[in-house]
């Protein structure tokens, strides 16, 4: 398959050196597994697109009891082996997030891993490092990898994103000396490094509208929010949005995160806002604010038409995916594709926060109406 030139995370250089015959690749497996090329300064853990091993050594039964509204840290030991060398990161940890938080919810909690610049070693793939996110498995393994491709879809749309690295992580209780199977997780890049790699800096704007954020970005984002069927996120309340600010604008750029309660990750325990009023995350709704000349997406529906090889490849043939849920997504993809391609269609499902009588303006703080 030939490569298409839409495919901006390529690396020619590396792709060159990997390959003699670069024909013969799918393009999938030439974006799953070339290292990214990133605009601006980049860290070394985010370059690469190999599954990274990790062991953390922990207090793990204190660790997963500390879920309450204010939890400590927790000294822990990062293993992980590069290039025939053995690194032992001294890290402390503690539990954050909302609902995968909850114990109800989910066995393991999301991480932060928060790493002191003198004990981490200078040739670490986390040097440089200040406190990262750790995504960790709730209710399986596959939805994690569900999520991870989420970021790499993101990706694909601008830089002005988080980049991510799915890793296999072994929780080890030092106490107990058990060590858990090998799990999936994803790390996620650090919001200040996110920001630097795009010469911006991150903002911190409660209860702004929308309307008051850059909108070609804002577009894009909402559009690939209805795409992956996600509802989980507002503007006004940083609902899983990151504000950023560039020297080119003063207006604050919207970046999302945490895809783990969209309709295309498939999660069992996730769930719309009941004020939605929707069946289920598969069921998409845009929730934009209100624009009636619907020619204010073409650009934006452009961009997502251009990339919509590049999109499928990321799952046709994915050797960490099922058949089955590799036929569904290509389904669900398909529909989206069908809606930004009809015009009536884009007419209902993008004028829809113009209805007062709908649920369109509804703010989310944390699945819940505001």
């Amino acid at each position: 398959m030939e490569v298409r030139e839409s495919n901006k995370i390529l690396s020619s250089v590396f792709i060159s050196f990997l390959f003699e015959d670069i024909k013969k690749i799918p393009l999938c497996w030439l974006c799953f597994f070339i290292l990214i090329n990133a605009n601006g300064q980049t860290s070394n853990l985010f370059e690469s697109n190999e599954i990274l091993e990790l062991t953390l050594r922990c207090d793990l039964k204190s660790l997963l009891k500390d879920r309450g509204d204010d939890p400590r840290y927790h000294e822990a030991t990062l293993h992980y082996q590069a290039d025939q060398t053995a690194f032992y990161i001294p890290v402390n940890i503690k539990v954050r997030g909302h609902f995968r938080k909850l114990q109800s919810n989910c066995k393991y909690p999301p991480l932060f891993l928060n790493f002191a610049k003198s004990s981490t070693p200078e040739a670490s793939l986390f040097k440089g490092q200040d406190k990262i996110k750790l995504v960790t498995p709730c209710r399986g393994d596959q939805y994690v990898i569900h999520e991870y491709l989420v970021y790499k879809l993101y990706n694909l749309i601008t830089p002005r994103s988080f980049r991510a690295r799915l890793i296999k992580v072994i929780y080890h209780d030092d106490v107990k000396n058990r060590s858990s199977d090998l799990h999936y997780g994803i790390l996620l890049e650090e919001e200040k490094q996110m920001a630097k790699r795009n010469r911006s800096s991150v903002a911190e704007i409660e209860r702004l509208s929308p309307k008051d954020t850059k909108k070609e970005d804002f577009l894009k984002m909402a559009v690939f929010q209805y795409m992956i069927g996600n509802t989980d996120w507002s503007v006004q309340y940083l609902q899983n949005i990151k504000l950023i600010l560039d020297d080119s604008s003063k207006l604050p750029i919207t970046v999302p995160y945490d895809f783990d309660h969209a309709g295309i990750v498939r999660a069992p325990y996730a769930n719309p806002a009941p004020e939605l009023k929707l069946s289920s995350t598969l069921e998409r709704r845009y929730r934009g604010f209100c624009m009636s000349e619907m020619d204010q997406f073409n650009t934006v529906f452009a961009t997502f038409n251009q990339l919509k090889d590049d999109f499928y490849a990321i799952y046709e043939d994915n050797p960490l995916l099922s058949i089955s849920y590799i036929n569904q997504t290509i389904r669900y993809l398909d529909q989206f594709y069908e809606t930004i391609n009809d015009s009536s269609k884009i007419e209902k499902e993008f004028t829809y926060p113009c209805d007062e009588s709908g649920t369109g303006n509804i703010v989310i703080k944390g699945l819940r109406k505001d």
